[in-house]
């Protein structure tokens, strides 16, 4: 039997870091929890797939930026950034893995925008994530987000139920350290984000948007759920984040999480192959009430019941 080969690896510490730089509790990926899991499948910890996310989006990042790119995209009006991902497995650490990148389509000469395609596989060739990320003018995702009615949230305390029960806030404070290490566990180099000495501050959007499982782990803990007897694990991210936005944030910014779910699902939604659905809305809100990011997540039970 030959041995699996790829570019690249996480190892237990780069999981280590990246749940612990986004607060992210989820047994999955805790070394003392992940035997306590019911009927665990992986038989050891897995990456985070915010993690796996953040690595396909560099590698994107650095081809814009040897060409066509972000640069050209502000320069059409394209301030939004659109991650879709599907997970069909799960890496393991120590696990060696390939990304493939498709060329990327440029339609700014149009009016439209630009998309990059991605495949992540095993050294075996396994799939384990496939997605798209593109930039346009408008959210690809939740674009008919209405967040008017919401109250001025820096005043309301931490983990609160608001507007009648439709959202659970969840607020989280961003630091440069826990960016530039959630940076390094996603394998990137920290000085293409964070840089001191030229007064260079840029949060990568996949590290905001990755606060998004701590509400959700905080939302369902504070109802008594069992994450142990259990078990969900993201099927799929559909995220979009106002680049312009993300530029402006610094240390210490207060970003405001808003979960909402789990949605019902319609009838043309729900199918028998995957009766165990859990889709949420997340809502990462900064300063006066403004919409940094929008997503959707659809979850799975390991068990079905």
């Amino acid at each position: 039997m030959s041995t699996p080969r790829g570019r690249y690896c996480f190892e237990q510490l780069h999981i280590d870091v990246a749940r612990n730089t986004t607060d992210d509790f989820n047994p999955f990926h805790d070394p003392a929890r992940w035997q306590a899991i019911r009927n665990n499948p992986f038989g050891s910890t897995i990456v985070l797939g915010f993690q796996t996310e953040f690595l396909i989006s560099d590698l994107i990042e650095r081809r814009h930026r040897a060409g066509t790119g972000v640069s050209t995209a502000a320069d059409y009006g394209l301030n939004f950034s659109n991650y879709e991902f599907r997970f069909v497995g799960a890496l393991r650490p120590g696990e060696p893995f390939d990304i493939a990148l498709r060329n990327t389509v440029d339609k700014t000469a149009s009016n439209g925008g630009l998309s990059t395609r991605a495949v992540l596989r095993k050294g075996d060739n396994t799939p384990v994530l496939m997605g798209t990320q593109s930039e346009s003018a408008a959210p690809r995702f939740l674009a008919d987000a209405n967040l008017s009615n919401l109250p001025y949230l820096a005043e309301l305390p931490d983990r609160t139920t608001i507007v009648d029960g439709r959202f659970f806030l969840k607020r989280k404070f961003l630091t440069t350290s826990n960016g530039k290490n959630f940076v390094l566990a996603g394998l990137g180099a920290q000085q293409d984000y964070f840089d001191e000495l030229a007064d260079y501050v840029s949060f990568p959007p996949l590290f905001t948007a990755a606060l998004s499982s701590c509400g959700l782990l905080e939302k369902a803990w504070q109802r008594g759920y069992d994450f142990q007897a259990e078990p969900v694990v993201y099927t799929s991210h559909q995220i979009s984040v106002n680049r312009r936005l993300q530029s402006t944030l610094r240390s210490n910014e207060r970003l405001h999480l808003l979960v909402e779910g789990p949605i019902e699902d319609t009838a043309t939604q729900r199918t028998a192959a995957n009766p165990s659905a859990q889709r949420y809305r997340v809502f990462g809100v900064i300063r006066n009430n403004v919409i940094l990011f929008r997503a959707l997540f659809q979850l799975a039970r390991l068990h079905p019941v």
